[in-house]
């Protein structure tokens, strides 16, 4: 990340110094609302300057962030205000580059855009001179880094041979492991051998897409204060991975899996 300092009045009052440029698909590119805000406009200006001139904002020039990009930008700056700023959007946030953000100054016509497009072309030039000006010392930090993943592989093989195949009794998952958790419980509802049951009050379709890898003979007994699960959804779900049962109990404030 880099800091765009010295930019507006508004930003110069912030006491928090909020960085602005990341690396996305190996570009350095700006968020919409990081530009709207340093270029003093809603963030619908933005976006509504790309959609009514899309022939000058190539891919190359802007594009709106996939899933994975927006919530992998969220998990590796989540203690910044990174979270504040873009957690309630409805959309992904769109993505400029620096030929992007220059066009972008073009359309809007205002002194500030103009202004300020000079100064983020001005970081994102320094910003490449310091990287051409380190490239040794970065390669030279991503081989170690190699290294120590490579170390971590070894480790990680002598204990799966010390224990083979034998799931922890805990497990702790931090934020953005999410997949680490899922994965977890599809291996729990896997080694099931004669009956699963799952309390969580709100249990919906997603429960019931982990439990289609039970075994064939295990029955399953959900207990939910909710009624997300219809009829319909149950009953096709019975057609195929027979023996779900549901009850309804709202004296159960923590999720379980048993």
């Amino acid at each position: 990340m880099i800091y765009i300092g010295g930019i507006c009045e508004r930003t110069k009052r912030n006491k928090n110094r909020k960085s602005y440029i990341y690396k996305i698909r190996g570009k350095q590119v700006m968020l919409d609302s990081d530009l709207a805000k340093l270029y003093n406009v809603e963030t619908k200006r933005i976006n509504e300057a790309v959609k009514n001139n899309p022939e000058k904002f190539p891919e190359r020039f802007s594009w709106k962030l996939s899933d994975y990009e927006y919530y992998n930008l969220r998990s590796k700056f989540s203690t910044s205000s990174l979270e504040n700023d873009y957690g309630g959007r409805r959309y992904n946030p769109r993505v400029f580059t620096e030929q992007g953000a220059a066009m972008l100054a073009t359309i809007l016509k205002s002194k500030v855009a103009t202004q300020v497009s000079i100064k983020i072309m001005d970081t994102f030039v320094a910003m490449i001179h310091f990287i051409n000006e380190n490239k040794d010392m970065f390669k030279r930090l991503t081989m170690a880094e190699y290294k120590l993943l490579e170390h971590d592989s070894k480790i990680d093989e002598l204990f799966d041979k010390l224990e083979p195949k034998k799931l922890k009794s805990q497990k702790i998952f931090f934020d953005g492991e999410i997949y680490d958790a899922y994965s977890l419980i599809i291996d729990l509802i896997k080694s099931a051998k004669e009956k699963i049951i799952i309390i969580d009050n709100y249990i919906d379709k997603s429960i019931l897409d982990m439990l289609v890898y039970k075994k064939e003979n295990v029955s399953i007994e959900l207990v939910t204060s909710s009624h997300y699960l219809t009829k319909t959804d149950i009953n096709k779900f019975n057609e195929q991975y027979p023996n779900l049962n549901i009850k309804y109990s709202n004296i159960f404030h923590d999720r379980f899996i048993i």
